[in-house]
């Protein structure tokens, strides 16, 4: 009766449910026979980009590198079906489960050895000569430079994620 008559009236349902422990706010929506239901955020839990973004440079991508990224796309681009995905985790997990029911001794795998190492620099020196190792070198430099600025960025997401979720604790303890 509720479902017909949002639907009907072109209307959203906002409600609040419990998922693990925690009320959340949700907007139910009735598209056809069905309802559909989506987690609202909180004020506090939306930032903005620029916490986020602020500090990334803006890049100039030439005509050549945008027409082979977008080559690359076409060339890796085709459809897609869920039937395709398989989640390994829960497939271990029973894989684990039924292993133990079987009453089987439970072992961890061994994970892959990686034996084709390749020291890259040596490769170079060897192959290449001097020159093409240093300009190697230099674009390894600039990636370490650059992984230690998205590792900075990194730190700072987790900083603003601790002090998003200590700003309803306090909430809490203002109220009670």
């Amino acid at each position: 009766m509720v479902r017909e008559s949002i639907r009907e009236m072109g209307k959203v349902a906002i409600g609040r449910v419990v998922l693990t422990n925690r009320e959340h706010i949700i907007a139910l929506e009735a598209p056809d026979k069905g309802l559909v239901g989506m987690l609202l955020r909180c004020p506090y839990e939306v930032r903005s980009e620029e916490e986020y973004f602020d500090e990334i440079q803006d890049v100039k991508v030439t005509k050549d590198m945008l027409d082979l990224a977008k080559h690359i796309v076409n060339q890796k681009s085709g459809t897609s079906s869920p039937d395709r995905f398989e989640d390994h985790y829960e497939t271990a997990l029973v894989e684990l489960i039924n292993s133990k029911r079987s009453g089987k001794p439970i072992t961890p795998k061994e994970r892959p050895r990686s034996e084709n190492v390749v020291d890259l620099m040596e490769a170079l020196r060897r192959g290449g000569g001097r020159e093409g190792a240093e300009e190697v070198g230099q674009e390894a430099a600039e990636g370490r430079r650059l992984a230690k600025g998205n590792a900075d960025a990194d730190r700072r997401q987790k900083q603003a994620k601790k002090a998003a979720a200590k700003k309803p604790a306090a909430r809490q303890r203002k109220s009670a």
